[in-house]
């Protein structure tokens, strides 16, 4: 049956358990970035401050997060967490503080950051505890959709909760929520068995080059960068393509269609069982998604583009489970949520990057390019994952590894 795989992952208590705790403790993932955005620009006035705000806000999570990967390795996750809960609420406290006082727009921009730096690592933590807690490559798939799953779910729950916010003209208000969820919830997540009984694995020496003395990571790595400028490209795509109809709101609308297309998606690819080769897979998932995103370059009917958008997103969230699957089978004993936290940072850089990109090219050509750029950013993926080299843990079939 379609769900017996679920089933049989949340009969693992530890899975269950932690799972649910991280839920809310992942919610500013999907408001913190966009209530920044509208909370700062609302107060004083300038979207350049406001994007300033913002965008130092994700630089600080993705410059930071390698370092706290790295703390997780070598000392658990509990310390970090216990920092992050307390650091990370005070600072979005002071960020509405500051806007509310109008203070220099530096001062809002380094408290930003440094909320950035400071959110609290659970999506890290899950990722790093499920091949540390499910031998059965069957189940860690279905782990890692699931994990796909909730995140696409708190990017459409998230903005649709700051939109409340604001239309109660209380935009501040979407900030706070952000402190409040990643106190409760990160407080809540460190109390499960699991987390508190979390067992250290010795780090191999290795070279002073870190997780990047790692041939098949490295070119993992890179192969993320690339797919991840697609996303960017396809959000400003979207965005511009409503945008010169008329109709900006309807961007908003496609984004979260794509979105549930997307974590359907990753809920369909968790539940298969899959003869292909794991490269394989993550080589077909790059190629749907550049197929799906052509498919929208073309349309000009505002309902025929909401319906493909839906389709356009199915294969993103799998192309994130198996470059999870990928990353987890890589990384080497004692580094992997350093590992995980550099791919993260991989994905935020070339998401941000393929924005700043969309934003220029937006200026000069017609949306239905930027789309097609979008698609034509994933072969550079693709061609770069041909290169990871070959393992007797990469080269599985179905649900069981070669041996």
């Amino acid at each position: 049956m379609v769900l017996d795989r679920y089933r049989d992952l949340f009969r693992v208590p530890a899975i269950r358990a932690t799972l649910l705790a991280s839920i809310p403790g992942r919610l500013p993932i999907g408001i913190a970035g966009f209530a920044i955005l509208l909370m700062v620009q609302h107060k004083s006035g300038s979207f350049i401050t406001a994007g300033v705000a913002s965008g130092l806000y994700v630089a600080g999570l993705a410059s930071v997060a390698p370092l706290i990967g790295r703390a997780i390795d070598r000392v658990g996750p509990l310390p970090v967490l216990r920092l992050c809960t307390v650091v990370y609420p005070l600072m979005l406290l002071a960020l509405v503080a500051l806007v509310g006082a109008q203070a220099h727009a530096f001062a809002i921009a380094l408290c930003a950051y440094v909320a950035g730096a400071a959110l609290p690592p659970v999506t890290i933590c899950m990722r790093t505890l499920y091949p540390r807690v499910l031998t059965d490559p069957a189940l860690l798939q279905t782990a890692y959709s699931v994990d796909s799953v909730i995140v696409e779910s708190v990017f459409v729950i998230g903005p649709a909760l700051v939109a409340l916010f604001l239309a109660a003209g209380y935009p501040e208000g979407a900030v706070l929520l952000a402190a409040v969820s990643a106190a409760v919830g990160t407080l809540w997540f460190g109390r499960t068995p699991v987390i508190r009984h979390w067992e250290i694995v010795v780090r191999e020496a290795g070279s002073r080059w870190g997780v990047f003395s790692e041939r098949g990571l490295v070119v993992l790595f890179a192969a993320t960068l690339f797919y991840s400028v697609a996303f960017g490209l396809y959000e400003v795509g979207v965005t511009a393509w409503a945008t010169k109809r008329g109709m900006p709101s309807i961007a908003g609308i496609a984004l979260a269609l794509a979105s549930l297309g997307s974590a359907l998606g990753a809920f369909a690819y968790g539940a298969r069982h899959w003869q292909a080769p794991l490269r394989k897979q993550f080589l077909i998932a790059l190629a749907l998604m550049a197929s799906g995103t052509l498919l929208v370059a073309p349309v000009n009917d505002k309902h025929l583009f909401l319906l493909i958008n839906l389709f356009a997103g199915a294969p993103m969230a799998s192309v994130i489970a198996t470059q999870s699957l990928l990353l987890s089978r890589l990384a080497p004993p004692g580094k992997l949520a350093e590992s995980f936290t550099w791919g993260g940072t991989c994905l935020l850089g070339g998401i941000s990057g393929g924005i700043a990109l969309g934003g220029v090219l937006a200026e000069s050509v017609a949306p239905a390019w930027l789309l097609v750029t979008a698609a034509c950013a994933t072969a550079p993926a693709a061609l770069i994952s041909l290169t990871i080299p070959h393992s007797d843990k990469l080269d599985s079939v179905g649900d069981h590894y070669v041996r």
